[in-house]
C-alpha cells in the first residue's frame, strides 16, 4: 500500500473521509486483501489503547492541570517578573540620580583663563593665514585704531614694536562671549623670518585675575597682562622668555589716554 493510500486508510478509520470519498474507498478496499488486513490490525490496536486508558479518561482533571488555573498562574508569574524588573529599574534610576547629585560639579574656568585660551585659539587660526591674516591692514593704522577703539569702548592704539624687529601687519575684531561687551581685538606682527606674534586685547571690566601670567600651549606661549582698564595676551610660537622681553614695550604703550572722544565708524 502506498503512503497516500495509508493516509486515506487512517482517515477512513477515524471517520474523517468525506462521504463522497468514503464509498469509493470502501469499494477499493473490498478487492485489496493487504489493505483489509492492515485496517483490521489498526482497529485492534485502537481497541487495545482504548481499553487500557478508558479508566483514566473517566477520571476528573486534577486541579493543578486545570487550564484556567494554569493561565492564572502564568499571569501571576508574569506580573511578579515585571514588578521585579520595575524595582530594579527604579533602583538604578535613583542610584544614578544620587550619583549625579553627589558628584562634584566642576568649577567654571576663570574668565581670564578663557581669555588666554581664546587668544591662543585666535592666534592658531589667523597666524597661519597668508592673504587673510588680518581684517584691516597695518597701512590703515588710523582707521583700524579708531574702529577698534569704538567697538571695544576704550582707547586702543596699536603698539609700535619696530625696536623688537616686528612689523605691524594689521588687526581684526573678534567675538569675546565671556565679556560684557562681547568683543576683543587681535593685532598681528611679523618678524623678518615670517614668525608672527599676536596681541589679544579686551577691556578689563568685570575680569578678576592675576596681573601677569605665562602659559605654554604646545608650541605656543602666551603671556597675559592686565591693569584696571585693559587686558592683553601676547601669543607666539616662541619661548616664554621672548614674550617677557617684549612685554614691557607692549604694555607700556597700551595704557589708555584720557579724554578721547569715540565716534561710530
Amino acid at each position: 500500500m502506498s503512503d497516500t493510500d495509508r493516509d486515506r486508510l487512517m482517515a477512513y478509520l477515524d471517520d474523517a473521509l468525506p462521504a463522497a470519498d468514503r464509498a469509493d474507498f470502501e469499494a477499493r478496499l473490498a478487492g485489496d486483501e493487504a489493505a483489509l488486513a492492515e485496517l483490521a490490525a489498526l482497529r485492534r490496536q485502537g481497541d487495545a489503547i482504548s481499553a487500557l486508558y478508558r479508566p483514566v479518561e473517566a477520571e476528573a482533571v486534577p486541579a493543578r492541570l486545570d487550564p484556567h488555573r494554569l493561565a492564572l498562574g502564568q499571569a501571576r508569574r508574569r506580573r511578579r517578573h515585571l514588578a521585579i524588573a520595575a524595582s530594579i529599574a527604579a533602583a538604578l534610576v535613583l542610584g544614578l540620580a544620587a550619583g549625579l547629585t553627589l558628584r562634584p560639579v566642576p568649577a567654571a574656568p576663570a574668565l581670564y583663563d578663557r581669555l588666554i585660551a581664546d587668544a591662543v585659539s585666535a592666534h592658531t587660526v589667523y597666524a597661519a593665514e597668508s592673504r587673510h591674516a588680518v581684517e584691516v591692514a597695518g597701512s590703515e593704522g588710523a582707521h583700524l585704531s579708531a574702529w577698534l577703539s569704538d567697538r571695544l569702548g576704550m582707547d586702543l592704539v596699536p603698539p609700535d614694536l619696530s625696536e623688537a624687529a616686528l612689523s605691524f601687519l594689521g588687526g581684526r575684531l573678534l567675538p569675546a562671549p565671556g565679556l560684557a561687551g562681547g568683543r576683543a581685538a587681535q593685532l598681528m606682527y611679523e618678524n623678518a623670518e615670517g614668525e608672527r606674534i599676536t596681541l589679544y586685547i579686551t577691556p578689563a571690566r568685570g575680569i578678576d585675575g592675576p596681573e601677569l601670567e605665562t602659559v605654554r600651549f604646545g608650541p605656543d606661549s602666551a603671556l597675559y597682562w592686565a591693569d584696571e582698564r585693559v587686558t592683553c595676551t601676547i601669543v607666539g610660537a616662541v619661548p616664554p622668555e621672548a614674550l617677557q622681553a617684549l612685554a614691557g614695550t607692549v604694555f607700556g604703550q597700551l595704557r589708555p589716554r584720557e579724554g578721547r572722544n569715540y565716534r561710530a565708524l
